[in-house]
């Protein structure tokens, strides 16, 4: 375990998408470093967030067009505006509009300003971050400008001589769509600049960055149509197999995620490079990092492609421990947090005690089993981080207000028969754990009900909305919030 996840700490849970703000998705700019500032004063010190990456056009942060890109569309336009690279009253519907996840007209237009006005430092510090980033840059910015000439469809239908990446075809593309493969550099370059000036605000008030990895990647991105092998595909570029989960408590039919699977055997003759690069600019934006979905790491659900539901899968082992000894023996002692939840066996167990990580309990998970049930909190270790929910539950209350009176009536025997309500009686509970970091939702802070879900696993409509205003977070919140965090010494 590494030693920022050895002491008591809060967390808050908030992506950036959801904060306030004056366009449709709220963004890294003035917003995000005040809420640092109300993390600070409230006493919490770890702030988590969903993945950064590019989305598709459902908006999911867990399947993005590449590994190592961060999302332009969380990029803070009122940032460029200062800089003099947009006009105050630059404006553009489709860029702004719910689900546009681009900002590319306005973006393209700042680039162009961005050349005829920038200072040398500028320029300089730009071209520096493309030869930096070259590895995985040189690529994304190919594959974005293959997207937008291919109106958007997947690389297994592009022409086949830049399907397959021949060289002749690569090099005549990249004269021709120079200008957007420059956009889309600059787009990175201004990500990562705002990521890490916002960083280091959070340094400066004594509040981590908590990401999130997910274990798959998307089919439809760069890292498949770069490194065919690294996983497993048929001749034809197609997956004969798909990830997912089997049945579980959110679905009857399991989740079909439709990822391609790791060809193991190739990524260990690598020493695993593939993912060590991942990581390195995982570790680059972030304090803390999460594994999504961990115990595919020491096996993972395979579906075959033709089937519709994930029901008629098999588990196939995964290779967790070289991978994990050789990002140990890369890294160091890093701040991984194992997100174990689902079917998790013995050997997922073993495994994420081999390297001393810390696994997630759920609250909303406790209290429908007996004593023993490992999400309650007599059951933790302190090498634990525990929720109330995620952002794949319902909020505390949408959780709990359904429930019969009898249910109700037991979750509160089980808490000590607490006489707070719900959600600061959950919230109360898992900041008083002895799990090291306790991490709420901000919807639970906010008192919301189910209107405030960010997600419900298995559907691709309605999520990744929400959106909280200042004026939802009263003083009284944010006093109970802070008084809690003092009480119980985090």
């Amino acid at each position: 375990m590494a030693a920022l996840l050895e002491q008591r700490r809060a967390g808050m849970l908030l992506h950036i998408t959801s904060l306030p703000g004056n366009y449709a998705k709220g963004d890294m700019g003035k917003e995000a470093h005040h809420f640092i500032n109300f993390l600070q004063n409230a006493g919490v010190t770890v702030w988590q967030t969903l993945p950064l990456g590019v989305p598709h056009n459902d908006g999911s942060p867990y399947q993005c067009l590449s590994a190592h890109a961060g999302n332009p569309g969380l990029i803070s336009l009122e940032a460029l505006k200062e800089k003099g690279w947009l006009e105050a009253s630059d404006h553009c519907d489709h860029c702004e509009a719910e689900n546009n996840f681009t900002k590319k007209c306005l973006l393209t237009k700042a680039f162009y300003a961005f050349q005829s006005k920038a200072s040398q430092e500028d320029k300089d510090r730009f071209e520096e971050f493309c030869v930096e980033k070259s590895d995985w840059l040189d690529d994304f910015a190919l594959f974005m400008a293959f997207r937008a000439e291919f109106n958007f469809r997947c690389w297994t239908e592009w022409p086949e001589a830049i399907k397959q990446r021949r060289v002749k075809a690569l090099r005549e593309a990249r004269e021709r769509l120079k200008h957007f493969i420059e956009v889309v550099k600059f787009e990175q370059y201004i990500f990562f600049r705002q990521w890490h000036a916002l960083k280091k605000v959070a340094e400066a008030h004594n509040v981590l960055l908590l990401g999130d990895i997910p274990i798959f990647v998307s089919y439809d991105s760069v890292d498949v149509w770069v490194n065919r092998k690294v996983f497993k595909l048929e001749k034809s570029g197609e997956m004969s197999v798909v990830a997912g989960v089997p049945p579980d408590y959110f679905s009857q039919t399991g989740q079909r995620w439709g990822n391609p699977h790791y060809q193991w055997k190739y990524l260990q003759k690598t020493g695993f490079k593939w993912w060590i690069q991942r990581l390195e600019t995982q570790l680059e934006l972030f304090d803390i990092v999460r594994i999504d979905h961990f115990r595919g790491l020491e096996a993972a659900w395979e579906i075959p492609s033709t089937e519709r539901t994930a029901i008629n899968g098999e588990w196939v082992k995964a290779p967790g421990k070289p991978l994990l000894t050789a990002i140990q023996k890369h890294f160091g002692e890093i701040p991984l947090v194992a997100e174990d939840l689902g079917e998790i066996t013995e050997e997922v167990d073993q495994l994420r005690m081999d390297f001393n990580l810390p696994g997630m309990k759920i609250l909303h998970f406790a209290f429908s089993d007996t004593a023993e049930n490992p999400y309650l909190p007599h059951n933790y270790e302190a090498n634990s981080v525990v929720y109330t929910g995620t952002h794949d539950n319902d909020t505390t209350l949408g959780w709990y207000n359904p429930l019969s009176n009898n249910e109700k009536k037991h979750i509160y025997e089980l808490l000590g028969a607490s006489k707070e309500a719900m959600p600061w009686a959950l919230i109360q509970t898992a900041l008083a754990s002895v799990s090291n970091l306790a991490v709420i939702p901000l919807q639970d802070i906010l008192e919301l009900d189910s209107k405030g879900r960010m997600n419900t696993p298995g559907t691709t409509q309605g999520n990744w909305n929400w959106r909280f205003q200042w004026s939802q977070l009263t003083d009284d919140k944010a006093h109970k919030l802070s008084h809690l965090i003092k009480l119980f010494g985090r």
